[in-house]
């Protein structure tokens, strides 16, 4: 199996030396990753401008590719140029802070999935929770323990490799709690918010108004979501995801 593996955080993230780590043995793997933090881009793609895809190493000198653009930037380069044909399976992580409910939709981590699945390539966004907010956007972030994240994607890999992805599925997103309270596994719907986003007006030295996006954390969500069940019952959450973003509504009589 040829798996290919990418993030937002960038090709320096400890996170994805872990992913690799988990699954080296399991097949051909390939690091194509952005070279500088990429949070929050969402499924952008780069077109105004060329892209370079550096060789590099991670810290165990496992080889890699730094690309100067998005995750889904690096999904194309590695699928349809730096790998010997497509990859049999795309992995995305392990991204620093959770990616849950409806607002998976500017995850880069999830972005990269998106792509691949457009390519028919089964894909997995892998995110772990984090105690402290202040150290999701840093470079090289040591503080986090993945050895737990490491062995519950192992375990869906797996899986994948005996069975292949459940019919109807192109992307499974998994998110890790901090603090896990067992090995289980939960498959959850999303949740409407993960954050209460609400937007500060500050005043720069000039005199001048500029903004931050910010927001709290959600604790609360019905017991059957990914908030709910990561953040309060310490559970890993997984939710089958599809491309087929089509409504069943029936709008003829809306149209008329």
């Amino acid at each position: 199996m040829k798996i290919l593996i990418t993030n937002d955080d960038g090709v320096t993230s400890k996170g994805i030396k872990a992913l690799n780590d988990a699954v080296k043995d399991l097949g051909e793997t390939m690091v194509v990753a952005p070279a500088r933090q990429q949070s929050g881009v969402g499924h952008a793609i780069t077109l105004m401008k060329p892209l370079r895809a550096m060789p590099t190493k991670i810290d165990d000198d496992t080889e890699a590719y730094a690309v100067t653009g998005t995750p889904t930037d690096c999904v194309i380069l590695g699928s349809k140029n730096l790998m010997k044909g497509e990859p049999d399976l795309v992995l995305s992580g392990i991204n620093v802070g959770e990616n849950l409910a409806r607002s998976i939709t500017t995850s880069g981590t999830l972005g990269a999935t998106f792509e691949a699945a457009y390519f028919g390539i089964p894909a997995i966004a892998v995110s772990i929770q984090v105690n402290h907010e202040d150290i999701k956007f840093k470079d090289g972030v040591e503080s986090v323990d993945y050895s737990f994240a490491e062995k519950i994607v192992r375990k869906l890999v797996k899986k994948i490799i005996d069975h292949g992805m459940p019919e109807g599925v192109n992307i499974l997103n998994l998110n890790i709690p901090a603090n896990p309270v067992s090995d289980e596994i939960v498959q959850v719907k999303l949740a409407n918010k993960m954050y209460d986003t609400d937007v500060e007006k500050r005043i720069d030295p000039y005199g001048h108004p500029y903004y931050w996006i910010v927001g709290g954390l959600i604790m609360e969500e019905d017991g059957d979501t990914d908030v709910h069940t990561l953040r309060v019952q310490n559970k890993s959450t997984l939710t089958a995801l599809s491309t087929d973003m089509t409504t069943d509504v029936d709008l003829s009589k809306w149209l008329e």
